[in-house]
């Protein structure tokens, strides 16, 4: 049985218990301290199921003894494709997890990115989203995970309740395509300013920034996962207690980032500076 296969058989039966035991999601999560979001996010198979989890809510739901035992018993099996047992789990392939992070979104009623080198794959313009993924991938691959990411700012437009997607001014400067590509795309972060479940944030170079050193950029899915790139492929991370640093890490950028209306003034001179070299 592969690790999908014993996702979806631990999300099956914690969606049979749920309904056997007649409680709502919120009523769930609050008899096991987890979050509606997280059950939900479970039982769609979008979080690798956490054994303590599992054994939390089988325990809430009424579980015979054995069923308690089997399903944390699968949970645990799950740790062998983990990184730092529990912590982090190690995700390859472009547009297989461009579709994973996509459903991750749906179900979110919150979604904080950060990115220090990049823009953030949500606002990106398709040149730019090939220029990134060419960088990786090659082939047919490249198309592929472009179209899944566009697929993705749809979601973005239509269904993600609130964004805040923070970059720094560095990110937008970094010469990574050439400079139509990088006008154009500071041009389509700034039209997102004016979209209204989202916030655009811009750490300028002149922001005090003393103390602040995030080490990678980063992605939150309300308080129930964090998602990061590496060269070796996408991590993914749900211990509550890491999840909670990156949320205070999320903070204490947002605190020093120009916002909303804000932000335009530096993605102009940012654009007026790329116009320069056309």
């Amino acid at each position: 049985m592969t690790d999908d296969d014993v996702q979806a058989r631990i999300a099956a039966q914690l969606r049979e218990l749920r309904a056997a035991s007649g409680l709502g999601g919120i009523e769930a999560g609050r008899q096991a301290r987890i979050s509606q979001s997280k059950i939900s996010k479970l039982e769609r198979q979008l979080l690798r199921p956490d054994p303590d989890d599992v054994a939390a809510l089988c325990d809430v739901y009424g579980a015979t003894e054995d069923q308690r035992d089997e399903l944390v018993r699968l949970a645990e099996s799950l740790r062998t494709s983990i990184i730092e047992p529990t912590r982090v789990t190690l995700s390859r392939g472009a547009r297989h997890m461009q579709q994973r992070i996509r459903r991750l979104e749906e179900s979110a009623t919150l979604l904080r990115s950060f990115q220090p080198t990049m823009v953030i794959g949500l606002v990106q313009t398709p040149a730019y989203a090939s220029g990134v993924f060419g960088a990786a991938v090659s082939g047919a691959e490249v198309d592929d995970a472009v179209a899944a990411r566009v697929e993705r700012q749809v979601q973005l437009r239509d269904r993600v309740p609130h964004a805040v997607l923070i970059m720094t001014e560095g990110a937008l400067r970094w010469p990574g395509c050439e400079p139509q590509v990088m006008l154009d795309q500071v041009e389509a972060v700034s039209a997102a300013i004016d979209l209204p479940n989202v916030d655009i944030g811009i750490v300028p170079f002149s922001a005090p920034a003393a103390g602040i050193f995030p080490r990678h950029g980063f992605h939150l899915y309300d308080s129930d996962a964090v998602i990061w790139g590496s060269e070796s492929g996408t991590a993914t991370l749900t211990d509550g207690e890491d999840v909670a640093k990156y949320e205070r890490m999320f903070t204490r950028i947002a605190d020093i980032a120009s916002i909303g209306e804000a932000a335009r003034p530096v993605l102009d001179r940012i654009a007026s500076d790329y116009r320069s070299l056309i």
